[in-house]
């Protein structure tokens, strides 16, 4: 995905409109789809290829992002595991070519 801007928050192609200067300094807001090297993006942000991150990705499962840890009872937890309905599947073909995974 390329854009060029002569100014911030101001871009030379149609899409423009999706483009917008956030409200916290230094920052662009899309409203829509973000593709890197593809051009039909089905998630917020699809980034087709390697990502180099130099900074800290938080997730709502990290620990960082979390207070009150603490160990829980092993037996009442196995109780609970044996009421969950566990499964198998395969992917839709479909899904897989798109995804690019072999092993469906």
């Amino acid at each position: 995905f390329f854009f060029q801007a002569s100014n911030p928050g101001q871009f030379e192609n149609d899409s423009d409109v999706l483009w917008q200067r956030g409200h916290v300094p230094e920052t662009i807001v899309c409203h829509g789809r973000v593709g890197i090297n593809t051009d039909a993006p089905d998630e917020a942000l699809v980034v087709c290829g390697n990502a180099k991150i130099m900074g800290r990705v938080m997730h709502p499962s990290d620990s960082r992002a979390k207070e009150n840890i603490r160990e829980v009872d092993t037996n009442e937890q196995l109780r609970r595991i044996t009421q969950m309905r566990l499964v198998e599947y395969d992917y839709k073909p479909e899904f897989a070519s798109v995804m690019g995974i072999k092993n469906t």
